[in-house]
């Protein structure tokens, strides 16, 4: 299984955050990643600056035949594609996508496999259980309530569905 991060937090020439979401999903799908899956949106509060605009933020289970290496770039690919500007870390940005797990994987990249932050991050637990309940943690074999549980309870409450 391979599962995919979406965020987004200005829009694009797609529209708001959610449209965003949607039609990167539509592009991915004409460009060689099968959607299998795809999670309900969440919202998000922005990090580290809680005064940027909130995020959307999804999680997509999908199939390719690309490489770690090939399905990163073309990711990278779509972010551009949707008007993602790379500056400063954990800037706004119109599209962030993000490889979490290619198959259980374990490789120090790049990209690195799993997602490195993968455990800490509630706004990517939260949806991920809505496509992958079964999911576990590829060097911790962790379920996603386990890692949730470790979280604090503010940062889970904090994902609110949309």
């Amino acid at each position: 299984m391979i599962l995919i991060a979406l965020g987004s937090n200005l829009s694009s020439h797609a529209g708001d955050p959610a449209a965003t979401l949607r039609a990167a999903l539509t592009y991915l799908s004409r460009n060689g990643v099968t959607i299998a899956g795809v999670s309900r949106f969440y919202r998000t509060p922005a990090w580290p600056d809680p005064r940027d605009p909130e995020f959307v933020n999804a999680v997509a289970s999908v199939e390719t035949e690309l490489s770690p290496a090939a399905l990163i770039a073309r990711l990278h690919e779509t972010e551009t594609s949707f008007g993602r500007v790379r500056s400063e870390r954990n800037a706004p940005r119109t599209l962030d996508l993000d490889i979490l797990d290619y198959d259980g994987r374990v490789e120090d990249g790049p990209p690195v496999l799993p997602h490195p932050r993968i455990e800490s991050r509630a706004f990517v637990l939260v949806p991920m259980q809505d496509v992958a309940p079964a999911w576990r943690h590829p060097v911790s074999g962790r379920s996603i309530p386990q890692l949730l549980s470790a979280i604090p309870e503010a940062d889970r409450k904090a994902v609110i569905r949309i």
